[in-house]
Order: C-alpha cells, then sequence, then structure tokens
C-alpha cells in the first residue's frame, strides 16, 4: 500500500479588466494509484505580483496577458484607491 500526494495548477482563469490571473492548485490523495482525496486552493496573481515561484505554464500567461498598458492602468487603479482610502 502505497501512499502518494500529487500537486498541481489544475485550471488557470484571466478574468476582468486588469487581467487577474486566478489559479486553482488541486492535491491529490492517492492509494496504489487510486484517488483517495482530493482538495483545492486558489490564489489570484494580479499585474504587480511576483511570478518567479509560479509553475512556467503560470508564468507565461501572465507575461502574455499583463501588457505595459495593463500594468500601468492597474497601477494607477491602485493609488486611486489608495487615495479615496487616505484622503489628504
Amino acid at each position: 500500500m502505497a501512499l502518494t500526494k500529487e500537486i498541481k495548477c489544475d485550471k488557470i482563469e484571466v478574468v476582468g479588466d486588469y487581467k487577474a490571473v486566478q489559479c486553482r492548485q488541486a492535491t491529490v490523495v492517492l492509494e496504489d494509484g487510486k484517488e483517495l482525496s482530493r482538495s483545492f486552493h486558489r490564489h489570484v496573481l494580479h499585474p504587480d505580483s511576483d511570478i518567479s515561484g509560479e509553475p512556467q505554464e503560470t508564468q507565461d500567461i501572465c507575461n502574455a496577458v499583463w501588457t505595459d498598458a495593463v500594468k500601468s492602468d492597474w497601477a494607477a487603479f491602485k493609488e486611486a484607491q489608495e487615495a479615496k482610502m487616505n484622503p489628504a
């Protein structure tokens, strides 16, 4: 009886005006190759996120959709939100 655990990014979605990249990670526990359980974790990446620790496929998608215009728009959006939260 051999138990193994596999972790893989099984779904990547690009959503919204600022091209947020949603990554779903599946954790699968197997016994002798038969699935015993599966659970999910999701995280979201924005154009200013550090993607160096992400799987290469995720990095490639981020680099494709996060154009200079998208990065600039995201930075302007964040500045506007900060100004609303911290009025002078």
